[in-house]
């Protein structure tokens, strides 16, 4: 539909065909760069993302599989990890690409990200008690 749109802009032009067909390679252009900016550019950081993740699963973290399994990491090799599940110790073989999400690593970040707030807040409260004795001595 745009595309039939942009033929008919180019056909109405006002007589001198060249602008017209620059105007439509200007558009096109800019489809591009926005697609580039709202699809492309996204899904590379969230695939960089899932890398990291998955290159820095160690032995003993708690992971959620692809397939919504979950397990705390016994062995890590090159390509595959072995994770132990339920109550009666069942070993399973994965492939570290089906590796979802890295429980134990989410948690540590949310304590830090808690604890950096935390850091911020008192330090915002010692700043203001220091402007209140300020504003004491300088009233007396």
């Amino acid at each position: 539909m745009l595309f039939n749109l942009l033929d008919a802009a180019a056909t109405t032009g006002t007589g001198s065909g060249g602008k017209s067909q620059l105007s439509m390679i200007i558009t096109l252009v800019a489809m591009v760069v926005v697609m580039y900016f709202v699809m492309i550019r996204p899904q590379k950081k969230k695939q960089a993302e899932e890398q990291k993740l998955r290159d820095s699963i160690q032995i003993g973290d708690d992971v959620t599989t692809i397939g919504g399994i979950s397990g705390r990491i016994v062995t890590v090799k090159e390509d595959s990890v072995v994770i132990e599940t339920g109550a009666d110790r069942t070993k399973v073989k994965f492939m570290r690409w089906a590796i979802q999400t890295n429980d134990t690593a989410n948690a540590r970040m949310a304590e830090e990200k808690a604890a950096l707030e935390a850091a911020k807040n008192a330090e915002k409260e010692e700043k203001k008690a220091g402007k209140r004795r300020s504003k004491k001595d300088d009233a007396e």
